[in-house]
């Protein structure tokens, strides 16, 4: 088992944040799964065989461990919070969607240009687990007004198609560029595996059809309770029209 800062600091210090969210209002069992859930995602991504692969060798281990932070272990942990809590922390400024979709885009564009990226990896202790730390606290904002928003399934329907939109050039273009663009994988030993055009391919495309599958999952899903809505109440359409506030 490979330890990380990850593992040893940021997955004790969530679960304990969920313990005391746990005694201020008990979470159905089905919340509590998700919260086990997020953090057995997160202990994986940080002590097994894929952690060293990520700080030494692949690109496509690394991203996988940033889909985990940003997108994947926070839905999951903004799902594991009690609806009550969850509505009143909605109304905090960070988690309406005019700052939470930008935080999270800024986040992911920012950290994968190539000097940061790279920068980040040969600083594994500071700058890398910062910037582990922002994939997952701009991911739990993503979600939260998704998950605990008051506004129609129209407008979170909409939400998620923007995010999907804005976000997926990122895989796109690593999958699409003709040469490696991150210095510390381009130059990292390899023994087996591909080599770092094609790691940075695989990398890029696995990363642009797993977004598309998890925000066309959620998106469809708020679609299909809009128009269900929609039949139900014509005028709900008018709330599609409506700005979050």
């Amino acid at each position: 088992m490979t330890l990380s800062a990850e593992a040893v600091g940021l997955v004790p210090a969530l679960a304990a944040g969920y313990a005391l969210i746990a005694r201020a209002e008990r979470p159905e069992r089905l919340r509590v799964a998700a919260a086990l859930a997020a953090l057995t995602l997160l202990v994986a991504a940080f002590t097994t065989e894929l952690q060293p692969l990520a700080l030494h060798t692949f690109l496509w281990a690394h991203l996988l461990q940033n889909v985990v932070l940003a997108e994947w272990a926070p839905a999951l942990l903004v799902l594991a919070v009690p609806p009550r809590l969850g509505r009143r922390a909605a109304r905090w400024r960070i988690f309406g969607p005019f700052v939470a979709l930008p935080l999270w885009l800024t986040t992911y564009f920012v950290w994968h240009l190539p000097w940061n990226y790279d920068y980040a990896l040969r600083h594994p202790h500071s700058l890398l687990l910062l910037e582990h730390a922002m994939y997952l606290a701009a991911g739990i904002a993503l979600w939260w007004p998704i998950v605990h928003g008051s506004y129609s399934s129209g407008g979170k329907a909409l939400y998620l198609f923007v995010a999907f939109v804005l976000a997926s050039p990122i895989g796109l273009l690593l999958g699409l560029i003709p040469q490696p663009i991150y210095e510390f994988y381009e130059q990292a030993p390899r023994t087996w595996g591909p080599g770092p055009l094609a790691d940075q391919q695989i990398a890029g495309m696995t990363m642009a059809f797993e977004q598309a599958a998890v925000f066309f999952a959620v998106f469809a899903l708020y679609l299909f309770r809009f128009f269900r809505e929609e039949q139900a109440d014509p005028h709900v359409f008018d709330e599609l029209r409506a700005t979050p506030r």
